[in-house]
């Protein structure tokens, strides 16, 4: 079964779904009151330097101010002030990438050598704002075009590292090196395999005119200002996603279906023919099960087929993946039935990871095997698994305990992360305290307050869960309290109430209660 993409709109939602062999493997979202700003640019004020981390913050007309760190730096000659402080430069320049072959940056320079409070800087967003960070930002400008990407602050010429074929990367290379401009460079991405000098200098020429206006648009702007604004989620799909692998797009959303077709037009006409708009009653997303994945994608427990689970805990600083046995009892031997389960789990683990988009460090508790070709097997397998991711992964071999240390490069936030907000009831820690914890700090309550509670009655104002906790399980500590201090403890459950909270005061009236239990009213 061939790729597909799916473009699915909703009142102000847009959401993208890939599909591999009819299997969901990444969903990209988009909300009105959400859009993301990564691949933006910006003309920014830096307003604070902090030599001890070598970064400095960057105001570019967000809540939050950028963080720029001292490798994203760019060397711009043309500030006089940086002209008399700066030494040699040895860098690249050059953007880390997640597709793209290129070196990373080595730097000589300290952040108080290149930036100084109050200086404009042109910047780029590389990734979006996560959590309580605001959004990373780099001077190292690139502007992705489909089969190109232009970065014109520097002159090198880069191949996508997916372009495996050697005498392919070389034909490339050579074209690139006769139509490049000097002064600039340009990376050919995945989607140039096979295309000729034609349609790589009219991507060129595209993206060296986006480059100008942008300087013009920077010359004219006042600081902050957004220059340039990368392209909205369906064109980005189309644009990046839409490469040889993908048979077709299918979008449920007449406007957009013409705005990609005219986009097509324009930038890749040959694709045009695949560009499908779908037009049957049933939902788009239900029609392919694409929503019963994503809700999948947000449970905590995740099956597998041979009956054994995958758990994946999500932390702010890790995400913790634990490989159970479950149901599966295996057929042969003890370590057979652990190694199926682990091999088993490993491509579950590949597919949730991409499909979450989870980032960061990342721990996998594989189930413990006693014999190092098992290890290796699984290691092995967990290694061949993440190739098809296109975020950058890097995995540590599997330690005598049965972990793997693993990280996976994060530029967005996960799925769960945009689809789900912290429980106001739990305030982020997954559990909340039992009722008969619950009822142990009333009753400690009570006796803490015991000589300012006037009156003969002691009104208690709980979550009806609560109250028959105390009515029930808790019914004879209620009664000493009540003997021990010649007070009633009378009890009320409200529905409005959260589990743990409650309210203690006392109350002069009257009430007709047995002295033995409390009353509910």
């Amino acid at each position: 079964m061939a790729n597909e993409i799916l473009i699915n709109l909703n009142s102000g939602e847009t959401r993208v779904a890939l599909l591999e062999n009819g299997v969901l493997v990444e969903l990209y979202l988009e909300r009105n009151s959400e859009q993301g700003i990564s691949g933006n640019i910006y003309k920014g004020r830096v307003v604070r330097v902090l030599p001890g981390m070598q970064a400095a913050f960057v105001d570019i007309g967000l809540e939050k101010a950028a963080f720029l760190y001292v490798t994203d730096v760019h060397q711009d000659f043309d500030d006089l002030e940086f002209m008399m402080r700066a030494r040699d430069d040895d860098g690249n320049g050059l953007p880390d990438s997640e597709e793209e072959d290129i070196p990373d940056l080595n730097t000589p320079f300290q952040i108080e050598d290149l930036l100084h409070e109050g200086q404009e800087v042109l910047v780029q967003v590389s990734k979006e704002p996560l959590g309580t960070k605001g959004a990373r930002i780099t001077s190292h400008i690139s502007l992705p075009g489909r089969h190109l990407v232009l970065m014109p602050m520097v002159d090198q010429i880069g191949v996508s590292r997916r372009i495996e074929n050697e005498a392919e990367r070389r034909r490339l290379r050579e074209i690139i090196q006769h139509i490049k401009p000097p002064g600039c460079g340009l990376i050919v991405r995945t989607a140039s395999e096979g295309k000729g000098e034609p349609e790589l200098r009219q991507d060129m020429d595209f993206l060296l005119k986006m480059w100008n206006n942008i300087q013009k648009r920077k010359a004219a702007s006042p600081v902050p200002s957004l220059l340039h604004k990368d392209l909205d989620i369906t064109l980005r799909a189309i644009r990046d996603l839409f490469t040889q692998d993908v048979e077709r797009a299918v979008i449920d959303s007449q406007e957009e279906y013409h705005k990609i077709v005219d986009f097509c037009e324009t930038f890749m006409p040959q694709l045009k023919s695949s560009i499908e708009m779908y037009d049957k009653g049933e939902p788009l997303f239900d029609f392919f099960g694409i929503e019963m994945e994503i809700s999948r994608a947000l449970g905590r427990r995740v099956w597998l087929k041979s009956g054994g689970y995958i758990v994946i805990e999500m932390t702010e600083a890790l995400t913790v993946i634990d490989v159970n046995t479950g149901r599966y009892v295996g057929k042969r031997n003890l370590e057979d039935t652990i190694l199926k389960t682990n091999l088993e789990a490993v491509k579950e683990i590949a597919y949730q990871l991409r499909l979450r988009n989870i980032g960061g460090i990342i721990i996998i508790d594989f189930i413990d095997m006693e014999k190092e070709s098992s290890r290796e097997k699984v290691f092995q397998a967990l290694t061949e698994a993440l190739k098809k991711d296109k975020s950058k992964t890097n995995i540590l071999k599997i330690s005598e305990l049965g972990l793997v240390e693993m990280t996976r490069k994060r530029t967005r936030e996960s799925l769960g992360r945009i689809l789900s907000e912290r429980c106001f009831y739990c305030e982020g820690r997954g559990f909340l305290k039992s009722r008969s914890t619950i009822c142990q700090e009333i009753l400690r309550e009570i006796q803490r307050d015991i000589r300012d509670l006037r009156g003969d009655n002691i009104l208690v104002n709980v979550h009806p869960n609560v109250a028959n906790f105390l009515y029930d399980e808790a019914r004879g500590e209620v009664e000493k309290l009540e003997r021990r201090f010649s007070k009633r403890i009378l009890v009320s459950g409200k529905s409005d109430y959260h589990l743990e909270q409650f309210e203690i005061h006392s109350n002069n009236g009257q009430f007709s209660v047995d002295k033995k239990e409390p009353e509910f009213l």
